[in-house]
């Protein structure tokens, strides 16, 4: 994404990219401002994103989620070829007779990680156990539904995840926050 050379101001929101400029008033929940500053300089070799918070909050926690999981990538195997897909992508994952399949919107990969492997690479970008042999990425949740002890996700897709009694109530504390 290229914003051209300007700044980016939320909180009375002002944007300036080049010649143009759009201001609108905007606020964080709980009438919080946030303001957000985007430099550019053609001389940058590397971007740098710099959070400065009265304290680190669940807010805070979610936009580093998001951020690191713009840029995190797996690499994965389909029809005997390797891609290269965005975590963003994943709508869940599941071990089935000791292999890995990661599920997108629109295919069905495998990869040669076990599935504790991608939970520890996985676990900053938003990734939760929903079972033994099951992750799901939050972001795609669209409701929870309690059934007995255990929830079901359904996503965006329709896709039903049923979460295990063992990892519901954790579940069910990091949707709520």
């Amino acid at each position: 994404m290229q914003f051209g050379g300007g700044k980016w101001h939320f909180g009375r929101e002002f944007w300036q990219v080049g010649q143009v400029s759009l201001e609108q008033n905007w606020r964080e929940p709980h009438n919080q401002n946030m303001k957000i500053t985007i430099n550019t300089d053609e001389q940058c070799k590397e971007t740098e994103i710099i959070v400065i918070c009265s304290h680190l909050g669940d807010d805070i926690e979610k936009l580093l989620a998001a951020i690191k999981m713009l840029d995190m990538k797996l690499t994965v195997y389909k029809d005997k070829r390797q891609y290269v897909i965005d975590t963003a992508d994943v709508i869940y994952i599941e071990s089935t007779d000791k292999r890995t399949f990661l599920y997108t919107n629109t295919d069905v990969y495998e990869s040669h990680l076990r599935l504790y492997e991608l939970e520890e690479k996985l676990v900053s970008c938003n990734f939760l156990r929903a079972s033994k042999n099951c992750l799901f990425n939050i972001n795609h949740v669209q409701s929870i539904e309690p059934d007995l002890h255990r929830l079901i996700l359904t996503t965006a897709k329709g896709i039903k995840l049923i979460v295990s009694r063992q990892y519901a109530a954790a579940v069910k504390l990091k949707l709520e926050s």
